[in-house]
Order: C-alpha cells, then structure tokens, then sequence
C-alpha cells in the first residue's frame, strides 16, 4: 500500500503532567497530548486532561493477567548450519532440521531474563547436532545426544535465567 495523497498531519503537544496541567488553557478540546512524567497519552475533555484507559478486555503490560483464551507464538525456523545461533529477540519457540548440515557450534543471540519456551529439533542420520555455548546449561553439565533417526524429533525446554545461564531441558526420541 502506497502512501496516502490526502493525509493531514498530526502533532502532539507533549510535557510534563505540571507543564500541562498549567497551560491546559492552550490545549483545545479533544487534543492528544503525551505526558513525559507518567508516559501515558491523554486527552483534553472539558476543563482535564483525561487519560485513555483501556477496557478490561485489553491486554495491558503493566498489570497482572489472567488468559481465557490460548495463547501462542510462531514456530521460528532455524536453519542447521557448521555455526548456528538462536536468536531468542525472534521468538519462544524454535525449530530446525538436521537435514542440511551437522552443527559444530551453536551459539545464543538476544538471550533477555525470564523468557522460555521450546526448541524443537527433527534428526537426520549422521547430522549432529552439537557444540552448546558456555551460556546453555543443562542437568548434569552434560548436553544430550539428539536422535538421529530421521522419523524421531526431540525438544528441548529452556528458560532464560540471564545472558549467560540459559538452562535447558531435554526430551527426545518422539
């Protein structure tokens, strides 16, 4: 889609909730402004500055939320290569397939406290895949063998305990 011919622009008065809160006289009713003190944005209704709340059927960051729904992310693919990396900044879920190269070194991109999830991992022969950064530890201390069998998959859990402990949790063979 191109860029709109009839667009008219918009500005966005911002300030400090004191700034505007003072100069409310020059805000015009129904005009949006950021306030740089609670990083909210809000409107001009009557005589205040009323900020936009969300219904309690939105999904809100900065509260406790309970799912009623499933909720899911994509697959990311990751290709086997001799070095190969999981960029965790792509997503929680990860899949390769040994078919196209043996992993000697496997790295770890992007690795942010708290985030988890699953990195599943399909066989192929004598493709292995091996060469676990410092930064991934598993039970043990050990990484495990992956399943060769190219009918068989296996995963691996992890969840992110920093930048340099990812602990992962291996089950195979299925």
């Amino acid at each position: 889609m191109g860029t709109p011919t009839n667009r008219t622009p918009v500005r966005v008065a911002r300030g400090s909730t004191s700034a505007l809160t003072t100069g409310i006289s020059d805000i015009q009713e129904g005009e949006i402004v950021w306030d740089t003190t609670t990083n909210k944005l809000k409107v001009k209704e009557g005589v205040a500055l009323e900020e936009s709340n969300p219904t309690a059927t939105t999904a809100q960051l900065d509260v406790d939320q309970t799912w009623t729904g499933a909720q899911r992310g994509d697959l990311v693919p990751v290709t086997a290569a001799t070095t190969t990396a999981f960029d965790f900044s792509l997503g929680n879920n990860f899949y390769i397939d040994m078919a196209t190269a043996a992993v000697t070194t496997i790295n770890a991109s992007s690795a942010t406290a708290g985030q988890s999830g699953s990195i599943i991992i399909k066989g192929h022969g004598s493709n292995t895949l091996a060469g676990w950064d410092t930064v991934y530890k598993f039970s043990g201390g050990t990484a495990p063998t992956i399943t060769a069998d190219a009918t068989k998959y296996d995963r691996i859990d992890y969840i992110i305990y920093d930048a340099n402990n990812i602990h992962m949790v291996w089950s195979g063979n299925y």
